[in-house]
This record gives structure tokens, sequence and C-alpha cells, in this order.
């Protein structure tokens, strides 16, 4: 064959290697297209789905079917997500009715202000003179915030759709992973021959069980944490006689699972009971405690984060928040699972050795 045959051929081979690369680049990208409206709610399913899975393996000995295991553990967890949400929503529901009808009436005041208000350092003038004109008269107030006002309870409605619509997302992120966890078996056989494909036969067993490890991890740490803190919230509301102590309590859950701080909840109880109360004895001890609680989730999440893990609790820790900051509540599993084999696979490879037969390499003695 002539030299310029053989350049010939081999372009012509480059040729066909660039199209299908090019076929399948548009494939793939025209697929992502489609499947992209779904993605969050497909990774919400695995994410699930991975995490109840040993749940659904002890179940299943009991009513002997993987199909009515995941059932009931659906049902289940339908059911315990959305009893809260209902009461929650009945309160805040009956709360607005109330407002709306003392605004209609015109028969609304608000208290005086305890004289201890005006004794707090940096704002305790510039408040009690505010408290003190809403209570003379509160019309010239309304109408200097009414901007402000006006802001907020449109973001807060923003917030209670948002609300809405990840609920929405929720159930039907269960439901998908029941049906993930009814054939768990062969899902996690195609998760090891993918990853075996991805990074070879004898580290794609172990990339797939670290991915699962991580996710269970995270997901019972960031729940574990949340479970803690409203635990300890709502005891000091208990003991205090906070109005509402529960659904407080079921908020801060809610704060703690969102990877919200809890100050944000705990910080306005706080100031109510102080303007209320006055400074006493009790007040302050329960302002220590309800402030000491809404800060537990910092010491909580390096003691409980990837707990049972060969990867550091640092590369967790960091991988949750990171994922957190960058991609929402989704990022808050991502985050891990990808610091955490990026972790596994920098290490394996400074670990491996060149072989002493390879060209340039000498043994290590």
């Amino acid at each position: 064959m002539l030299p310029n045959d053989a350049e010939r051929l081999n372009a012509q081979r480059l040729l066909d290697v660039l199209i299908r690369a090019g076929l399948i680049a548009v494939l793939a990208i025209y697929c992502y297209g489609v499947f992209r409206p779904f993605l969050g709610l497909v990774l919400w399913s695995l994410i699930l789905a991975v995490s109840l899975y040993p749940l659904h393996v002890r179940l299943r000995r009991r009513v002997g079917s993987d199909g009515r295991a995941a059932t009931v553990i659906v049902v289940i967890a339908i059911a315990a997500m959305l009893a809260p949400v209902y009461f929650l929503g009945m309160s805040l529901a009956e709360s607005a009715e109330e407002a709306l009808r003392v605004i209609r009436s015109g028969d609304y005041r608000v208290p005086p202000p305890p004289d201890s208000v005006a004794t707090w350092p940096i704002v305790g003038g510039r408040l009690h003179a505010a408290w003190l004109q809403a209570s003379t008269d509160l019309t010239p107030l309304l109408q200097r915030f009414a901007p402000q006002l006006t802001d907020a309870g449109m973001a807060l409605f923003g917030k209670l759709a948002g609300v809405g619509v990840g609920v929405l997302m929720l159930v039907g992120a269960l439901v998908i992973a029941g049906v993930l966890m009814a054939s768990g078996a062969s899902g996690y056989d195609r998760a090891r021959r993918i990853a075996s494909r991805l990074v070879g036969p004898e580290r794609g067993p172990r990339i797939a069980d670290l991915c699962t490890a991580t996710i269970r991890a995270v997901a019972q740490g960031v729940v574990g944490i949340a479970f803690i803190q409203a635990l300890l919230v709502g005891i000091g509301f208990l003991v205090k006689g906070v109005p509402g102590a529960g659904l407080l309590a079921m908020a801060a859950f809610l704060l703690g699972i969102t990877q919200l701080p809890g100050l944000l909840l705990t910080v306005p109880v706080i100031a109510v009971v102080l303007a209320m109360d006055g400074v006493t004895a009790a007040s302050v001890t329960f302002s220590i405690y309800t402030f000491i609680a809404g800060l537990s989730d910092n010491v909580l999440k390096p003691l409980l984060l990837g707990r049972g893990l060969e990867v550091p609790m640092p590369v967790i820790f960091i991988g949750a928040v990171g994922g957190m900051i960058t991609n929402g509540i989704i990022g808050l599993f991502i985050g891990p699972v990808a610091l955490a084999v990026g972790y596994q696979l920098f290490w394996q490879w400074v670990d491996q050795q060149a072989s002493p037969d390879e060209p340039g390499t000498s043994a290590v003695p």
C-alpha cells in the first residue's frame, strides 16, 4: 500500500470516528434536554431509595414481598410527612383568618411595651419608642412601613408556594423511590456494573458501595441532627409554656432538614418571651438554653455526619455544606458523594505503585 493510500485511509477512519462521536454527543445532549425537567425528582427518588432500602430489607422479611414492603414504607412516609404539614397549614389558615377578622372589625390594639425594653442595649430605645407609638396609634406606623410590609408579605407568600411545590415533589419522589426499592437488588447490580465500567472492575464495586454508604450516612446524619435539635428546642418551649410549642418544634425540625440555622426560629421566640415577661431569672435561663439549643447543630454535625465511613469526617462535612450552598438541598447529598468518591480515587492513584516491568521505573526497595 502506498503512503498516500495509508494516509488517506487513516484520514477516512479519523473522519468516521469524529462523525460517530459527534452523533453520540448530539444524542446525549438531546437526551439530557429531555430528561432535565425530571432530574431533581429522579435524584430525590434515588436518594430516598438508597436511604430507606435497609428498612425495606428488614420489612421484607416480615411481609414476604418486595412490593408490599415498599408500599408500606411509602404510605407511612407520606402520612408522616403530610400530617404535620396539614396541621401546620390549618394553624396558619386559622391565624390568617383571625387576623383578617380583627383588621376588618377595626378592633385591634397593640399592648404597651414593658419598661424593661428601653434598657436593652443598642436597640432598646428605638424599639421601645416604635412599640409605644404602635400601642397608641398604629396607623402612622403602618403607613410608614407599608412598602416593607408589602415586600415581606409577597416574599412570604412566595416561600409558602415554594414549600407547597416541594411537598408535592417529595411525595412523587417517595412513590418513585418505592418502585426503585421493589427492584433494589437488580438496581444495585446495575450500579456496580456501571461503576466497574467507569473506573475498572476492581475499584467499581468499592466506589458503588462508597456512594451508597455516603448517601445513607448523610441522610441519617441530617435527619438525626434535625430531630435532636428539634427535641432540645421543643423541650425548652414546653417547659416555658410557649404557645404552639409543638408546631414550633416541628418548624425547628424542618429548618434542620433544610440546613437552615435554628436561630432563625429561636431568636424571635426569645425576643417575644423577653418582651412579654421582662428580664427575669426564668426568662434569662430560657433564653440562654434556647439560644444554645439553636446552635446545637453546629456541634452535632461534626459528631454525626460521616460516621461509619472510611472517608474522613471533614471531607463529608465540607461536601455537605458546599453542596448545599451550590445546589440546594439535593446538593446536600450529591456534594458529599462526589467529594468522597474523588477523595478515594485520588488516594488510590497516589498509593498505586508503578509496575517494575515498566520502562523508566524501578522497584521500591
